[in-house]
């Protein structure tokens, strides 16, 4: 299958963003985002963004639904597109992991401008009447595996991780994709699956004979977070308020990644990503209420201790936000090393062009692993 995407298809695109016209403070007067399909959130939340700023500034933004992580990231490698409102792929862009160990792609020189963390978790929802009451309890259930699902499958992973469990401590159930899984445990065929407290999926599991249970990650297990951490490093101790069987009077102990998470390339003019940080706090009160999980954006949600360098634009802003706090600048500082090795480990592997994806994996991640461990930094992905 063809795992990228003709700069062709997106001139369209690209001469859209080509504008190097200037709208009000800084922000250019054409701009092209990337975000998931129509359907999703992140969209809604984009185009929310969109309407603030051309309101504000008379900037006007493009925003392309991409069903997948190849048409949301291909346009911003090829340089069609100016921002990606990504999900986690951004992160495995960065690490050049899951289809990003490949010919066509390889480790993505990216840089995060600002996410969004609003009230959910992401968690593994278990059927209520499958007697799974801790994360422990799920050694030997059945539990969903998504076809081709690395975000979700390399989830549920690290969940399994914090009761000290992997796959092989489970009954994996093969299924073709995400509802699948999902319909899989209403079926009877599973017991638990990754996905968001907030997905309607969630509601139909828990408006199901079985219903729905969100085993908990307790804050005060050390253990279980430093395990989950280890497999997981951009997950965020969280307790969600919003979700399936979930409320304020009934709140989740979990964990969450930012969605979306708002990156760019490091070539990025730093003038402009300090514009259009600044311009996306600014006018939060404008689109915090259009789309749902839009409040997310807000200052005070930002993590500047994560495991994605920031732009020098965004950073710029908060520092003068005065946000940027000494442990953000260490910790941005080694996740630029880090990132630089990983590039330059990349290259060392010399013409793959005649290999295939299994073969081009097998090679890369040794070789990146070793190059990380010499380094003193986090492997991740062995």
């Amino acid at each position: 299958m063809k795992t990228f995407v003709k700069a062709t298809a997106f001139a369209g695109a690209l001469a859209f963003a080509a504008s190097a016209a200037v709208a009000a403070d800084g922000l250019p007067e054409k701009m092209t985002w990337t975000a998931y399909g129509t359907t999703a959130s992140g969209y809604a939340q984009s185009v929310a963004i969109g309407n603030a700023l051309k309101s504000a500034y008379g900037t006007k933004m493009r925003v392309i639904p991409g069903k997948n992580d190849v048409s949301r990231m291909a346009p911003l490698r090829d340089g069609n597109a100016d921002y990606c409102a990504c999900g986690i792929a951004a992160f495995f862009g960065q690490e050049g992991t899951f289809l990003f160990a490949s010919n066509e792609w390889g480790p993505q020189p990216l840089r995060v401008v600002l996410t969004a963390v609003g009230e959910n978790n992401l968690g593994l929802a278990t059927a209520k009447d499958a007697g799974i009451k801790t994360m422990a309890d799920i050694k030997g259930k059945r539990v969903s595996w998504v076809v081709a699902g690395d975000a979700l499958n390399w989830n549920t992973a690290a969940n399994l991780a914090f009761a000290g469990l992997t796959w092989d401590d489970v009954q994996k159930v093969e299924v073709s994709g995400f509802k699948a899984s999902v319909d899989a445990i209403i079926n009877g065929q599973s017991d638990a699956a990754f996905m968001s407290t907030i997905t309607p999926h969630a509601q139909r599991l828990a408006a199901s004979p079985r219903g729905i249970h969100w085993p908990e990650l307790p804050a005060d297990d050390k253990a279980g977070w430093e395990r989950l951490n280890k497999a997981h490093p951009v997950g965020l101790q969280h307790v969600a308020t919003r979700g399936a069987d979930i409320s304020k009077e009934k709140p989740f102990a979990g964990y969450v990644y930012p969605y979306p998470i708002l990156v760019t390339n490091v070539t990025q003019s730093t003038d402009e990503v300090y514009a259009l940080t600044k311009a996306i706090i600014d006018q939060l009160d404008n689109f915090k209420d259009a789309a749902p999980g839009a409040a997310g954006w807000a200052l005070a949600n930002q993590t500047l201790v994560w495991g994605m360098p920031y732009h020098e634009g965004a950073v710029k802003y908060f520092k003068e936000a005065g946000v940027w706090t000494d442990a953000a600048e260490k910790n941005n500082a080694m996740l630029i090393k880090r990132q630089q090795i990983i590039m330059d480990t990349w290259k060392s592997l010399g013409d793959i062009s005649g290999m295939s994806k299994e073969d081009i994996s097998a090679k890369w991640l040794p070789m990146r692993a070793k190059a990380l461990a010499a380094a003193g930094m986090p492997v991740v992905f062995e």
